[in-house]
C-alpha cells in the first residue's frame, strides 16, 4: 500500500476524527469500520480525536468534552480495541502543536490558499475566520507525521490534506537535506466511502443537515435506524443489472452503497441479488442488515458514556503511548531545523 518513497520506513496507520458530536452511519461506513478493519490487518494503528481541529470554530467547552467522549465510545463500540490501536485525543499530546508549528513555517501560503475546505467553511465572511481555520491543514500533517505514519485512510473528500502533507514532508527532507519523513499515502478504499443523504443522494449524509431523518446517527435505537430506511428517499423504477444503470439514480445508487458497504460486498453483488426488484423488497432488506450491524453499537455506545470516567482512563492511556512514540520524532525534528532542547 505504501510507495518507494516509504520504503524504509515502518508501516503505520494514522487517521482522525473531528469531534464536532453527532456521528452518523456516513462515519461508520466511511471511516470507523475501516478503522476496525486495518486494525486487523495487523499494521500499527493510530487514532485520534483532533479537539484542536474542532476549536478552529467556536465550541462550547462542556459541549466539546462531551462530543470527545463520544467520538471515543464510537471508535470503541465500532470495534476499535484500546490495547490494539492506540486511541486518544490530540490535545493530550503536545506534539501535535509543537510540529504543527514548524511545519506551519516549511507549507508555502500558495499551497494553503488552494485549500478547498477553508472556502467551503469560511464561505462568504472569509475575513472574519480564525486564522486556525485557514493553518489548520498543516496542523493535519502534524498530526501524520508527528507518528511518521505511511497511510491514512480517509474519504474522498479528504484526499487534498494528504497530498499536502506529502508536499510538506517532500519540502521539509530536499530543505533540511535529510530522508526523516515518510510521504504517506491517502488509502480510500470501499463502496460507500462517501455515504449521502437519505433525503437527496446528491448531497453527503450530514449531521448538520436540519432533517434528522437525512442520516442514521449511531445513537439511533433499532426502531429509528428501520424506520429512517424505510422513508428514504427512491424512485419507481426497480433495481437494474448494472452499476451504469444507476449512474442517473442517485439515491438508489446511495443504498446500494449503503448494503454493499454494510455487507461487505461489491455493490454489483448486491445488484445480482436484487436485480429486478423494488424497493419494496430492497428496503426491508437494508433495514434489516442496517439494524443487525449498527443497534449493537448503538447499545455498546450508550453502556460506554454512562461511564465518562472511565472513557477519560481509556483517552488519558492512549495519550501516553502515542506520546512516548511522537517524542523522538518531534526531538528529532527539533534537531533537524537548528533547535536547542534541554537533554
Amino acid at each position: 500500500m505504501t510507495d518507494a518513497a516509504n520504503a524504509g520506513f515502518t508501516p503505520r496507520i494514522f487517521s482522525g476524527i473531528q469531534p464536532s458530536g453527532g456521528l452518523t452511519l456516513g462515519n461508520y461506513l466511511g471511516a470507523l469500520k475501516r478503522f476496525v478493519e486495518k486494525q486487523d490487518e495487523g499494521i500499527e494503528t493510530v487514532y485520534c480525536l483532533v479537539d484542536l481541529h474542532a476549536i478552529t470554530v467556536w465550541q462550547d467547552p462542556d459541549r466539546l468534552k462531551a462530543q470527545t467522549r463520544e467520538a471515543a465510545a464510537g471508535f470503541i463500540a465500532a470495534g476499535i480495541d484500546p490495547l490494539r490501536s492506540i486511541l486518544f485525543n490530540q490535545s493530550q499530546v503536545p506534539g501535535h502543536a509543537e510540529l504543527g508549528w514548524i511545519l506551519n513555517c516549511v507549507a508555502r501560503l500558495g499551497w494553503m490558499n488552494r485549500m478547498t475546505q477553508f472556502k467551503d467553511k469560511a464561505g462568504k465572511n472569509a475575513e472574519a475566520a480564525s486564522l486556525g481555520l485557514y493553518a489548520y491543514p498543516a496542523l493535519m500533517a502534524a498530526d501524520i507525521l508527528l507518528y511518521h505514519a505511511t497511510m491514512v485512510p480517509v474519504g474522498e473528500d479528504q484526499k487534498q490534506h494528504v497530498e499536502l502533507t506529502r508536499d510538506i514532508a517532500a519540502k521539509f527532507n530536499h530543505d533540511f537535506k535529510v530522508d526523516f519523513f515518510p510521504l504517506p499515502e491517502p488509502v480510500i478504499e470501499g463502496a460507500a466511502t462517501r455515504v449521502m443523504s437519505l433525503r437527496d443522494g446528491t448531497k453527503k449524509m450530514s449531521k448538520s443537515d436540519p432533517s434528522d431523518a437525512s442520516r442514521i446517527n449511531l445513537t439511533d435505537d433499532a426502531d429509528a435506524i428501520a424506520q429512517k430506511i424505510r422513508k428514504a428517499r427512491t424512485d419507481a423504477e426497480p433495481l437494474p443489472e448494472t452499476l451504469a444503470e444507476l449512474k442517473d439514480r442517485p439515491e438508489a445508487r446511495n443504498l446500494v452503497n449503503i448494503y454493499a458497504a454494510l455487507a461487505g460486498e461489491a455493490p454489483e453483488t448486491v445488484l445480482e441479488r436484487f436485480a429486478g426488484h423494488g424497493f419494496g423488497a430492497f428496503k426491508p432488506a437494508l433495514a434489516e442488515l442496517a439494524v443487525a450491524t449498527l443497534s449493537p453499537i448503538s447499545t455498546e455506545m450508550k453502556r460506554l458514556l454512562a461511564d465518562p470516567a472511565e472513557i477519560d482512563r481509556i483517552l488519558g492511556q492512549g495519550a501516553e503511548r502515542a506520546d512516548a512514540l511522537a517524542r523522538p520524532i518531534l526531538a528529532r525534528t527539533q534537531d533537524i531545523v537548528g533547535m536547542i532542547r534541554s537533554r
